[in-house]
């Protein structure tokens, strides 16, 4: 039998709060998904002004962040022709995602979700992403 740990819906809106608050300052309305450790949506927020585009985008980074336990910007960097990943953007039915913005949730070394933020560039998604995960170490550490 497995115990697995799996983010509750109030520790996907402490994510979503911190990548809503980091969208905002940097001024790009983000399309915002954190998933559960097997890619499943817990919480899904499209900001005012989200891409209508980036709503799946979004969905598949935080799928990709969570079932392969990387960021999906490290596989944008070995998913290229010649390299033993190539074609893995293809797997899973294509929702296997290789651009910046989706990142894993870890407790206590175990994978418990995945976030995927999509609207701005790879690079302004990845910000934002990490700007959620890290208020989500904080809050964490603040409630043991």
């Amino acid at each position: 039998m497995l115990t697995i740990k799996r983010l509750s819906c109030q520790d996907a809106q402490v994510l979503i709060d911190g990548a809503r608050e980091k969208s905002k300052e940097i001024g790009i309305p983000m399309c915002i998904a954190v998933t559960d450790e097997s890619g499943n949506v817990i919480l899904f927020e499209r900001m005012d002004g989200g891409k209508i585009s980036s709503i799946s985008i979004a969905i598949d980074k935080a799928f990709t962040a969570a079932v392969a336990r990387k960021g999906t910007h490290v596989y944008n960097e070995l998913c290229v022709p010649g390299e033993p990943t190539f074609g893995i953007h293809i797997s899973n039915g294509g929702r296997f995602c290789v651009i910046g913005g989706g990142l894993p949730v870890y407790v206590d070394g175990e994978i418990v979700g995945g976030i995927g933020i999509s609207s701005g560039t790879a690079a302004e998604d990845l910000v934002v992403a990490e700007a959620a995960v890290g208020r989500f170490d904080v809050w964490r550490a603040g409630q043991s």
